[in-house]
């Protein structure tokens, strides 16, 4: 997969933890896309063999890391040779040609952006509800990283980078972007999985992700509030945030 010229090419980086299913899918997702980027590097929080044996047949880069997604996607960042860095979860499903709209997004001047929130199937009445309000608090507030960050690597280095944190690591990079140019919201959307909503209930789920960012703009440690967040998701991965 790996393009030697680098040049407006893309680099795509992916934190893993217990997640291979939905990242075998990505991935055979990502080889079929009309534009391709020039690697994909996989960090993985678990260590897995099986993620490493995953990665080797779709022809990714397989790294393993500590337990933090913020570090995760630190160690994924600096180990890229594209010029262009876009962050995916590993459980996302991607619009037909979401590279294409991402260099021409960049070629129009952004300095970065950020794909439509979209909940995948199956999807309720609760799903086409929350959307917009969704949109709404990515264009006045923070898009978290389940809707595929992407931005110019030199405008993520400048912006510091992602927080080495394990959650709400991508607040400090949007603001640092923000100060240097437009983020741009595209109109394709990548496809959240819903089963965090479906087994704690949305309307619940929601408030406690609406409470834990209450709690970080009131200046609760990140570190603490992931520990509160683990307790409300048993049988779910530890670090994933969602809306």
């Amino acid at each position: 997969m790996l393009n030697a010229n680098t040049s407006h090419q893309v680099s795509i980086v992916i934190p893993c933890y217990n997640d291979e299913s939905k990242l075998s899918q990505l991935l055979a997702q990502i080889n079929r896309l009309p534009n391709t980027p020039c690697e994909v590097i996989v960090v993985d929080a678990a260590a897995s063999q099986h993620c490493q044996n995953l990665c080797l047949a779709h022809g990714a880069t397989w790294f393993a890391a500590e337990p933090c997604r913020g570090k995760q996607l630190l160690a994924g960042a600096a180990a890229a040779r594209g010029d262009i860095l876009w962050f995916l979860h590993a459980d996302a499903r991607l619009p037909d040609d979401p590279i294409g709209a991402i260099k021409k997004t960049l070629k129009c001047g952004a300095v970065g952006g950020y794909f439509k929130f979209k909940f995948d199937q199956p999807r309720t009445w609760q799903a086409t509800l929350l959307e917009p309000l969704i949109a709404l608090r990515c264009r006045y507030g923070i898009p978290y990283g389940d809707q595929g960050l992407f931005m110019r690597k030199t405008a993520y280095q400048l912006a510091g980078g992602h927080a080495p944190w394990p959650l709400f690591e991508e607040a400090p990079l949007v603001k640092g972007l923000r100060r240097q140019g437009q983020l741009t919201s595209l109109k394709e959307a990548i496809f959240v999985n819903p089963r965090r909503w479906q087994h704690d209930g949305w309307w619940q789920r929601t408030w406690e992700n609406r409470k834990l960012a209450l709690a970080f703009a009131l200046g609760k440690q990140p570190n603490e509030l992931a520990k509160r967040y683990r307790s409300h998701i048993t049988n779910f991965d530890y670090d994933k945030k969602e809306a």
